[in-house]
């Protein structure tokens, strides 16, 4: 079951989304949910997915939290000190948002509520 704030999917950077596939699927026999052409869903004991969309891709991993409210949580973020960077949007399976904890990194908070 989900939980609030609990590590939920690890999102990695691809520069080509069929040889990053081939290799995990050869190498660890990772089996994959394409969503389009720059996008591929993974189960490999904690869910994930590789983005090969260059203009949305980052140089390093994005972890992605879950929130049963995403709203509340962007709230908390915020009060924490978190800075948004992508404010909520929506994307197929859910929605989401952005943000920068204090050090730098990047992390997202997804929903599956609309």
């Amino acid at each position: 079951m989900r939980s609030d704030g609990k590590l939920d999917y690890l999102e990695l950077p691809a520069t080509g989304l069929p040889e990053t596939k081939a290799f995990y699927e050869a190498a660890f026999g990772w089996v994959f949910q394409d969503y389009g052409p720059s996008y591929a869903a993974f189960d490999a004991g904690l869910d994930g997915g590789f983005d090969a969309d260059a203009a949305d891709r980052t140089k390093a991993p994005l972890p992605i939290l879950y929130a049963h409210d995403l709203e509340a949580m962007l709230a908390k973020v915020e009060a924490a000190g978190g800075r948004i960077i992508k404010p909520v949007y929506a994307f197929p399976g859910g929605r989401r948002f952005h943000f920068v904890d204090p050090s730098g990194n990047e992390l997202a908070v997804w929903s599956e509520n609309g």
